[in-house]
């Protein structure tokens, strides 16, 4: 049997179908070729200049290209969907490969200070044309990375590689800088090498924290960041009909897609079908979320078949009678 049988959506319910939106593989195969590619370069351009702002670029640069690669895998594997062993789909997986991103950047961003912090006691010497001539074919390879991204701006992993990629571009510029004061200023200026690799791990570290920060709401499930948790109780229960809201749980299922669930406590005479609509459109319109499940229950206690049918009404109608 299918797994689409259960999991499909009908009409009036959430357009988030749990697999990743389609990106365009020329977009990310692109960007990540000419990452990667010029990352080794700038590597072996670094070592042999001896700069280690150059050499952090490529660092920089590789991570990003890595990135990349793993958000393409990971969105090929993700558009998958819901299948018998994942209720939810595979959404996920773009989410975990950012995360793993995000930690093996924040190692790159700790070797870059180490050999910084080194570099400062004892400034090696630099040859700052050559640091220039490849920091600046670094800068043309992602002024041309960017423009092919910014042709997909609609799934969030290409957004957040734009954004590293316009990290790579201040990176290029800090190691032109760095060259242009070695190769215009004299060995005295040796120490600019170092001092700009710390502006370039900065901007990996900028990076980097956005990446785990957005991956890791979602994967323990946190309230979406523009989501007050209490303002959706209190909307729930300012419905009509409403008693009283509980076991809410409000979270993201991937990024910029969230999830609402609640029981919701009512009179005993109050049309569900009524409650149901208002609840989703209010939720929808005041905080974006259209993936909403929610239970009736109702305050006598009666059943929600009962309820359903009109039993409980005429109970309640009846204990009135009873007391009076």
């Amino acid at each position: 049997m299918a797994a689409t049988k259960y999991s499909d959506h009908d009409a009036g319910d959430s357009a988030y179908t749990h697999s990743a939106e389609r990106v365009k593989l020329s977009v990310l195969g692109l960007a990540v070729v000419l990452t990667l590619g010029f990352s080794a370069v700038e590597l072996v351009g670094g070592y042999y200049a001896n700069s280690l702002a150059l050499i952090g670029d490529a660092g920089h640069m590789a991570t990003d290209s890595a990135s990349l690669l793993f958000a393409l895998i990971a969105n090929l594997i993700s558009r998958k969907g819901v299948d018998a062993g994942h209720s939810f789909g595979h959404g996920r997986i773009e989410v975990l490969a950012a995360f793993l991103n995000g930690l093996v950047m924040l190692g790159v961003v700790g070797w870059i200070c180490y050999e910084a912090v080194g570099r400062l006691e004892n400034p090696p010497a630099v040859a700052g044309g050559s640091v220039m001539a490849v920091a600046v074919v670094g800068l043309l390879i992602n002024i041309g990375v960017a423009w092919s991204l910014s042709r997909d701006k609609k799934n969030v992993n290409t957004r957040a590689a734009l954004l590293h990629v316009m990290g790579d571009l201040l990176g290029s510029v800090a190691a032109i800088a760095a060259g242009a004061l070695v190769y215009f200023g004299g060995e005295r200026f040796c120490l600019a090498d170092p001092i700009l690799s710390f502006f370039v791990a900065a901007l990996v570290l900028h990076g980097t924290w956005g990446v785990l920060k957005e991956s890791s709401a979602v994967l323990l499930d946190a309230v979406p960041e523009n989501v007050n948790y209490f303002d959706v109780g209190d909307a729930l229960s300012s419905i009509e009909g409403v008693v009283k809201t509980h076991d809410l749980h409000v979270w993201m299922l991937a990024p910029g897609h969230g999830a609402v669930s609640a029981h919701l406590v009512m009179e005993d005479d109050v049309d569900w079908r009524r409650v149901l609509n208002e609840a989703r459109s209010k939720i929808e319109q005041e905080f974006g979320i259209d993936h909403i499940t929610l239970q009736p229950e109702w305050s006598s206690g009666a059943s929600s078949w009962e309820c359903a049918h009109g039993v409980c009404a005429a109970k309640s109608r009846s204990a009135a009678a009873r007391n009076n």
